[in-house]
């Protein structure tokens, strides 16, 4: 996401964040994430509170059909006798407590997914809404796929999780509590047989645990670093055709699909192994508990052990403990497979707070000033830059534009032509040096402000989903229809869009791809000609147009021109002869400087370089 065009910040390389997003989710970090979840579900206090007490009385009820079947088993088992209205009265409450706990648990599963979608709404808005914020420095060195996957495919994690495994949690530590006091009401020496297996089950859980969190934050970043490179090679699929590099493309695909895939398969056989593990554990203890069980029974028959005893059961009674014992395992197997899926949570939770907690662009000043009437006189003072500190792109750059000239900068690739554009903007801050706007230093100027005041033509146009005329629009959104066809006209884009059957209100695919390229420019030109900024900057502005078409938009520029403070950089040296000033910049320095008269008298690098277009 190069936002606006600009020119990848070689900081990428260095990033600090680069490989943090692989980092192993500890303790301190899982607990922090663990806690800012948590504030995001109490924001909802009323529906959290709801699905508690609905989470309550599910399993409540839930927990007494234990109850009644174990009674209608001994009503059945009665030595006189089978008692047929003790049997149907327990069973009838039984498929009663079944029912309504049914009917509970879908309206609690009804409710966390209404919870859980307000709670993915307000991170994915809060989530975005930063992104706004940050400096484009950002944008510079995280790649597209990468920041696309956070705000969906890991949002969309955390959802998953808060609407299904939270609820699941809940069911649980109710379920496991309330079978443990029902079982030591119906036998407490059964009950020494889970003193023996939980213990072994939370051991191996956590040793488990232990082994597959840093696999769930590597999946994340490898899905990451797959949806990057897949966004950058989709975006250039042309460039890739017309040279024949879909074999080498696939094949670099191929390869960071098989590292997505490894570190998926990794992380999801690890865990795997955690469920089948404890459920060993709880098929081993129900077993255990059902031979005791039936001694126990057995004895009671035969009257060894008397009623009242701590020993004494009945047929009922082993029957509702094995049920019990089964609730009060199941819980802690279900915690067992569903583990992973939260460690999969807190790591896609712990990359979409990373982004949040990115340091937003600085704020202004406190004394910073509006920019309400603006002339247009622009100085560069001895302006040194570098996006590393080991490698300076501008050095002592000194120029001064005056109000309502045209200032061309041209040189090679890498001078520092786009950098300097990008101080101008103030999407970075001067190294050294200053640059002022009417005397007024940029950095006590209101960035809203100064942006305001230029209006931009990139190279790299950008175009939205929305009508012809929401884009045009774009530059001055209280712009009347009339103002809109007047900016096409000057543009030259104006017949194209009449011979179309909606005309202005013709909708365009995302970034414009159902118009070729020359019109999505020359709509960009028609949004820049409608806006009233007084500076203009023009970067490669007519290097998506014919010769035919340059010269009619270059008229239309001259007329666009008039009375702003133009940058204009460019390579099609044919466009800037009738600048005011054209700076040449070699290796990060301004090497020579004039009209386009006076450097080709000179005989130097820009009339070489002209030459060598023209000649």
């Amino acid at each position: 996401m190069n936002r606006g065009g600009f020119a990848r910040d070689p900081r990428a390389e260095n990033n600090p964040n680069k490989h943090a997003m692989g980092q192993k989710l500890d303790r301190k970090t899982a607990k922090s994430v663990l806690l800012r979840l948590g504030g995001y579900v109490f924001r909802y206090w009323p529906l959290f509170l709801s699905a508690i007490a609905f989470t309550l009385l599910s399993n409540q009820l839930a927990l007494l059909g234990p109850e009644f079947s174990g009674n209608a088993i001994d009503a059945i088992a009665a030595e006189g006798g089978v008692q047929f209205d003790a049997v149907w009265y327990n069973v009838r409450w039984m498929l009663v407590c079944y029912l309504c706990s049914a009917l509970l648990s879908y309206v609690l599963m009804v409710l966390m997914v209404y919870l859980s979608q307000k709670i993915v709404y307000t991170m994915r808005r809060q989530l975005f809404e930063k992104l706004n914020t940050l400096p484009v420095g950002f944008f510079d060195t995280h790649p597209t796929g990468d920041i696309i996957s956070r705000i969906s495919y890991d949002v969309d994690t955390v959802n998953s999780s808060l609407s299904h495994d939270l609820v699941q949690v809940m069911t649980s530590i109710y379920t496991v509590l309330g079978s443990l006091i029902f079982m030591w009401r119906i036998s407490k020496p059964m009950i020494l047989v889970f003193v023996i297996t939980v213990p072994v089950s939370i051991l191996v859980t956590r040793y488990r645990s232990k082994k597959v969190r840093p696999l769930f934050s590597l999946r994340s970043r490898k899905l990451g670093e797959l949806n990057g490179f897949a966004e950058e090679m989709l975006s250039g699929c042309r460039t890739i055709s017309a040279y024949g590099r879909e074999e080498t493309v696939c094949e670099r695909f191929n390869a960071r699909n098989t590292e997505a895939m490894d570190a998926y398969y990794r992380a999801e056989y690890h865990s795997a192994a955690l469920g089948p593990s404890v459920n060993f554990i709880n098929n081993l203890s129900i077993s255990l508990i059902t031979i005791l069980g039936g001694i126990l029974y057995m004895y009671t028959q035969s009257g060894a052990i008397a009623a009242g005893s701590v020993f004494f059961i009945t047929l009922g009674g082993v029957s509702k403990f094995v049920q019990y014992s089964r609730k009060f395992a199941g819980p802690i197997n279900e915690f067992a497979n569903i583990l992973h899926e939260f460690q999969s949570a807190f790591s896609a939770a712990e990359r979409v707070f990373r982004v949040i907690d990115e340091a937003p662009e600085p704020p202004d000043a406190p004394d910073a000033v509006s920019l309400d009437t603006v002339q247009g006189r622009v100085e560069f003072d001895r302006v040194s830059f570098g996006y590393t500190p080991q490698k300076q792109i501008l050095r002592e750059v000194s120029v001064e534009a005056t109000p309502g000239k045209t200032v061309a900068i041209v040189g090679p690739t890498g001078a520092g032509k786009t950098t300097i554009i990008n101080l101008l903007m103030r999407f970075y801050d001067v190294d050294s040096g200053s640059i002022r706007i009417d005397g007024k230093e940029i950095a006590s100027i209101k960035r809203a402000d100064l942006r305001r005041a230029y209006t931009m033509v990139l190279q790299d146009t950008w175009l939205f989903g929305g009508t012809i005329f929401e884009n045009i629009v774009y530059g001055k959104e209280n712009a009347t229809i009339e103002e809109v066809r007047a900016a096409a006209r000057a543009a030259r884009i104006d017949s194209y869009i009449e011979k179309l059957p909606n005309g202005y209100d013709t909708v365009l695919s995302d970034d414009g791809v159902n118009i070729s390229k020359g019109q999505k420019q020359l709509i960009t030109i028609a949004r820049a000609m409608l806006s009233d900024a007084p500076m203009l900057i023009l970067d490669e502005a007519t290097s998506n147009v014919d010769s035919r078409t340059e010269i009619k938009i270059q008229e239309a520029m001259a007329e666009l021109m008039q009375g702003r403070t133009c940058f204009v950089i460019a390579h099609r040296l044919s466009t800037i002869q009738n600048a005011d000033l054209i700076l040449v910049l070699q290796n990060g320095e301004i090497t020579e400087q004039g009209s386009h008269g006076e450097l080709m008298q000179k005989g130097g690098f820009y009339s070489t370089l002209y030459n060598s277009q023209f000649h």
